[in-house]
């Protein structure tokens, strides 16, 4: 493991970068990606901002009138995804010019094993270099890398010195990087997991990795292994993600809502979308999640497993409906909906040797639905008892 050489590239505010790069007149300004803030009544979340707006306590994932609150002078900006995909898939090929070995986080992360290729770059620091070059040439945007043997510590380090950064961890300071780091940056550690840990004066990675296993009981199975990445043993590997692993659609309404109707009508529309893109995409999925957020922003999963893959909006519309029906609110508003199905496949991959008369007479009346939109437009037809557009 001493040997490895992992890099973990971070774009500096991805998608507001984007935005300031394609407008010169909001280089400068604190550009804020996200919902509509209306004034400070707007609903939803930032979905990333620039630095300008991070000195006024924007941060990502903030309460969109929560942004506006501490920078109303903000430009506010909804995504536009395909310009940000685009980009995305410049800096991926760029990736691939110095190694095959990638796995893609999300649209603007991913960690490369140079392990192999570093010598025909002039070694594993000026490959570095030249990575946040390419990059800049293909798009015009920073980025900040971390280089160290771990996938954790890789991480930890692109984003101590943002934006175009680079820190590198050599084999022999691992333990001695990573020991007066906050627990918290330990990935997949929770901040309930973090406040338990304190309590037990547990507050630094070199605190935890000094902690007797014992100690640590109350961490269940995850206790030995996070006390591995504590003291630097994350043989993790650089693994390429096979294809989508999941569909989704979210709604935030305008206000928390307690309407039976409404909400039935957004649960069919979303599920009718996420329908329509697994079958655009050629997939079905077994496992249907139902996303639920209440007022005061506390936020709930509900799951059910299929016996068989489904891309069919009215099965999906089903099971999702009576994920609702049995989930307790509390009496609560709902904020925000969302349906996601997962465990995907080929769509024309059978897993029974028997086919349903009901499924042969669903699938002719989604391809006329499909026929229908794809000559007319995703809302020239919608399903009855769901909302039009969502």
């Amino acid at each position: 493991m001493a040997d490895r050489r992992i890099v973990h590239v971070d774009m500096d505010a991805f998608f507001a970068a984007i935005e300031q790069r394609d407008n010169p007149a909001l280089r400068g300004r604190p550009v804020i990606v996200g919902a509509d803030p209306k004034g400070g009544r707007g609903r939803g979340v930032v979905s990333t901002c620039s630095y300008e707006a991070r000195r006024f306590g924007v941060r990502s994932a903030m309460p969109i009138s929560e942004a506006w609150r501490r920078c109303p002078q903000g430009v506010y900006l909804p995504p536009d995804f395909e310009r940000y995909d685009a980009a995305s898939k410049a800096i991926r090929a760029a990736f691939y010019e110095f190694t095959p070995d990638i796995e893609q986080v999300s649209i603007d992360e991913a960690y490369l094993d140079i392990t192999r290729s570093a010598h025909l770059f002039g070694g594993p620091l000026e490959t570095c270099r030249r990575i946040k070059a390419r990059v800049k040439e293909l798009t015009r945007l920073t980025c900040s890398l971390g280089l160290a043997p771990t996938k954790l510590a890789a991480k930890i380090a692109s984003d101590l010195k943002k934006p175009d950064g680079l820190v590198v961890v050599e084999p022999e300071q691992l333990v001695a990087f990573l020991a007066p780091l906050d627990i918290s940056r330990i990935g997949g550690l929770g901040p309930k997991t973090a406040a338990v840990l304190r309590e037990k004066g547990i507050n630094t990675i070199g605190e935890l990795a000094a902690c007797d296993i014992v100690r640590l009981a109350f961490l269940g199975q995850n206790a030995a292994y996070l006390k591995l990445l504590a003291t630097g043993v994350d043989d993790r590997a650089v693994a390429e993600e096979a294809g989508v692993k999941s569909v989704s659609n979210e709604i935030t309404f305008e206000t928390d809502t307690a309407d039976a109707g409404e909400i039935k009508a957004s649960l069919l529309a979303l599920a009718d979308k996420v329908s329509s893109r697994l079958r655009e995409d050629g997939l079905k999925g077994r496992t249907v999640t139902l996303k639920i957020r209440l007022q005061g922003f506390e936020t709930y999963t509900r799951a059910r497993t299929l016996t068989v893959s489904t891309n069919y909006a009215d099965v999906i519309g089903r099971e999702i409906l009576a994920l609702y029906a049995d989930f307790q609110k509390g009496g609560k508003r709902v904020r925000l909906l969302g349906v996601r199905v997962s465990g995907l496949m080929p769509a024309g991959e059978k897993e029974s040797l028997f086919e349903d008369e009901g499924d042969a007479r669903r699938e002719k009346a989604h391809q006329a639905i499909d026929a229908i939109r794809e000559k007319f437009g995703q809302a020239s037809i919608y399903r009855a008892g769901g909302k039009k557009e969502i």
